[in-house]
């Protein structure tokens, strides 16, 4: 059982200096730093993320987030002409969507947005969040429907801390080789260090499965309250293929690439 004292939020605390903050991918995204952990000897080693591939030991299987971020931060007005900045979050069944909403609104609301998009907000949630349900003309839109209009008017949500807009290069820095499953908020980050021509050499000599977790809007949420415990979750959707389940209840080798797949392997095993 952890000590109390370490479940405070405050022991988390730390001191980040900006000019150590990366604002912008590093070029080529191999480039990255790699610190290697050898639990064996207790050693560190400082490398780059092009070198995975001497660290990974054979026969361990790559397992990969396929999913893929959506523009999914939309900027509108209300019918009375106050801005509002809209957050995607998730959908819900019977085509209602978790969203967070800055500026004031309650149910009944209605938010007006690009390309004949409108948001009505149905309910106000404890945590902030509100359910809302979207529209053109007067047909409740579906999700793939949804995805459409946001990849034409939305931006892409970027992590607050790096304190900037996003620019039109985002799209394509923030996504990762093997995204595929519209449904994300926020990257897999761990996920963006590959190349093409990484991702080839390591799939030349191990084997790779993809499953699919959604980076929910709740990764943005800030820890406020005083014990971490307490700190509310949002939950999120994820998939696992047959295939990739199969390897999983076998006692091969497997390297996780981030915390999507870390938490998402730990919570099938």
């Amino acid at each position: 059982m952890a000590d109390s004292g370490d479940l405070l939020t405050q022991s988390y605390d730390y001191t980040l200096p900006p000019d150590r903050i990366a604002t912008r991918p590093v070029e080529p995204a191999d480039a990255a730093k790699l610190l290697v952990y050898n639990r064996t000897e207790g050693s560190v080693t400082h490398a780059r993320f092009r070198d995975l591939p001497d660290f990974l030991p054979e026969e361990t299987a790559l397992f990969l987030n396929d999913t893929r971020v959506i523009p999914a931060r939309i900027f509108g007005h209300k019918v009375s002409g106050g801005r509002v900045e809209l957050l995607l979050n998730k959908p819900l069944p019977d085509r209602r969507y978790l969203v967070m909403i800055r500026g004031k609104v309650r149910p009944g609301t209605r938010l007006l947005f690009e390309r004949g998009l409108v948001a009505e907000v149905l309910e106000l949630l404890p945590d902030g969040a509100r359910i809302v349900r979207f529209l053109q003309g007067d047909q409740e839109m579906e999700f793939g429907e949804l995805v459409e209009i946001l990849e034409q008017i939305g931006h892409v949500p970027l992590p607050p801390y790096l304190n900037r807009e996003d620019e039109a290069e985002d799209r394509r820095h923030y996504q990762s080789l093997f995204a595929r499953e519209a449904g994300a908020v926020a990257a897999p980050t761990a996920s963006l260090h590959f190349t093409p021509q990484l991702l080839e050499r390591l799939q030349e000599r191990h084997p790779s499965y993809t499953l699919t977790l959604h980076v929910g809007a709740g990764t943005f949420k800030p820890v406020e309250s005083e014990k971490i415990l307490e700190h509310p979750m949002h939950s999120e959707y994820f998939r696992i293929p047959d295939p990739a389940a199969e390897y999983l209840r076998s006692d091969a080798p497997l390297l996780a690439v981030g915390t999507t797949v870390t938490r998402t392997v730990e919570y099938f095993v």
